[in-house]
């Protein structure tokens, strides 16, 4: 591919501004809105993406019958930082929220900071969160009081507490202590002594988690909250981030011959995903917009308990040691499957190659709502809605990616895209499988590569090449504007100081915060229910 004319105006062109660069387009009637955000989700997870994938054949007619993304990225490559930039759209260095949040934290995803929940219960909305939160669990910064109107899942990873099946993952974590002190003797450091809370709404019904049985709880909430939903006559916002596919993992009892542990959680994923929509199809086709993806790529050090990255290996690093996934700015650490299902608005058997966020969902679904976007700020991500009905394959043109753990500052820029073009301030290798990783490079003129023709990330451009020297001006004008802009902006700091008291405990008195009869049915209500305060 020849080097394109970059121009001034190629990155004068908005790409963090209010709205997006069309008109919105409201339809008649409100749409109902499913995003199903799943955990450490590699782009090559699904067999619409990558062909030696196998387990995902509904995820398959999903992509069939709907629009595949294939050049679509988280915001972050870590946990709290993305799913913040989901439910805001804006980056970290926006929002506050640049790394984790701790069992322990006091704070979470600033108070300040308009959620889409928020803006949709504002239109008329029902609104629902099931499964992961971790965006903050101690006092208002619950889901209840972001602008869900139901909350049912884990207030952060699964990983983050004790179970009695603690499923799989590397290295091996034993279950929770027993009932004396003397059982927390010779633990090994993998998890926190606190038994993981499941949580409805304010209440822990269970803790610790059955964690074989989350999916299909899961599954039963979501269809439980459509249902509820539907019987109101109004539209509702279901906001389903799944467990999958972050360890432990804790696929069916028999898993299929030759699939093996990450297989089998795979396929236990996909037949979730069907379940939805189902239940959405259920309401009449056309009228709910699912939107699946994912939070960041494969957590590497994880080995086979860990995603397929497909073709984005990072090759430049690995080389250097380390992984080029989960944390990193490197394309397997960001860039995730995508899927939009619309019938009758999402045109069916699409491939889109536009260059497009999770940070475009909050915009986008806000147009489509009719909506307005919180005023006194700015926003990074995009209206899509003409990409989603295929009337256009123009999204970003500047897109940038933020440290989230593996070199350098957590928040900062490191890596930014123009048109095909990627260029890194700061190089660095997460933990890997191996046991290597990479240390933190700073890149001065920046690394550049071409991914129409490198996907790998193998080689970048001679320095002293044409095609380097065209780029360079643009590439350096697009990431000092971008710096300039956040710093204008209203941003926030998010509260990461952290106290004891804030761990969700049902039982103070008890090893592990567990609760009697805790293994119970979170259906039935047997017990005196258990607050967290």
């Amino acid at each position: 591919m020849g080097t394109p004319l970059l121009s001034l105006w190629a990155v004068l062109v908005p790409t963090l501004v209010l709205v997006g660069p069309w008109a919105p387009c409201v339809v008649s009637r409100q749409p109902n809105f499913i995003v199903i955000l799943a955990d450490d989700v590699g782009w090559g997870d699904l067999g619409a993406n990558w062909a030696e994938t196998k387990e995902t054949p509904h995820l398959d007619q999903l992509a069939a019958e709907g629009t595949r993304f294939v050049d679509f990225h988280s915001a972050a490559s870590t946990c709290s930082p993305s799913r913040a930039s989901l439910l805001t759209g804006r980056l970290g260095l926006r929002n506050g929220v640049t790394h984790n949040f701790a069992i322990s934290s006091l704070g979470g995803l600033p108070r300040n900071e308009t959620t889409l929940a928020e803006v949709l219960r504002e239109a008329g909305y029902s609104t629902g969160a099931i499964g992961k939160w971790h965006l903050g669990h101690h006092g208002h910064h619950h889901p209840t009081s972001r602008g869900f109107d139901y909350y049912y899942g884990i207030p952060y990873s699964h990983d983050m507490g004790c179970t009695d099946t603690p499923g799989y993952n590397l290295p091996p974590c034993p279950p929770c202590p027993g009932h004396s002190a003397a059982a927390r003797v010779g633990r090994k450091d993998c998890y926190t002594e606190v038994a993981l809370p499941l949580m409805e709404n304010i209440t822990i019904v269970q803790q610790p988690v059955e964690l074989g049985s989350l999916a299909r709880r899961y599954a039963e909430q979501a269809e439980r909250f459509i249902q509820r939903a539907s019987a109101k006559g109004r539209p509702f916002f279901l906001y389903l981030a799944l467990a999958h596919m972050h360890v432990p993992l804790v696929p069916p009892p028999r898993p299929g011959p030759g699939r093996g542990i990450y297989g089998a959680s795979l396929g236990e994923m996909d037949a979730l995903v069907a379940r939805v929509k189902e239940a959405a199809d259920s309401l009449g086709r056309g009228s709910t917009l699912l939107w699946f993806t994912g939070d960041n790529g494969p957590w590497a050090q994880k080995c086979e308990l860990a995603g397929r990255l497909g073709p984005f290996v990072g090759a430049w690093q690995r080389q250097r040691g380390g992984s080029s996934a989960k944390q990193t700015t490197w394309e397997g650490g960001h860039r995730v499957p995508a899927l939009a299902y619309w019938p009758g608005r999402v045109p069916a058997g699409r491939t889109s190659q536009a260059l497009l966020s999770i940070l475009d969902i909050f915009p986008t679904l806000v147009a489509l709502a009719g909506a307005a976007l919180p005023p006194n700020r700015r926003f990074d991500g995009l209206d899509v809605s003409p990409v989603l009905f295929g009337w256009s394959d123009v999204g970003h043109k500047v897109l940038l990616h933020p440290n989230s753990g593996a070199a350098g500052k957590v928040g900062e820029v490191e890596a930014l895209r123009l048109h095909q073009y990627k260029a890194f301030y700061t190089t660095g290798g997460a933990l890997a499988c191996d046991g290597s990783t990479g240390p933190a490079q700073q890149h001065h003129p920046p690394l550049i590569f071409n991914l129409a023709r490198d996907i790998q990330e193998q080689q970048p451009l001679d320095v002293a090449s044409r095609e380097y020297q065209a780029v360079l001006p643009a590439i350096s004008r697009a990431y000092a504007q971008a710096l300039q802009d956040i710093a204008a902006d209203n941003v926030s700091v998010a509260d990461y100081s952290q106290d004891p008291a804030a761990i969700p405990c049902c039982n103070v008195q008890h090893v592990g915060c567990r609760c009697h009869g805790a293994t119970r049915d979170p259906h039935v209500e047997s017990t005196t229910p258990r607050l967290c305060l």
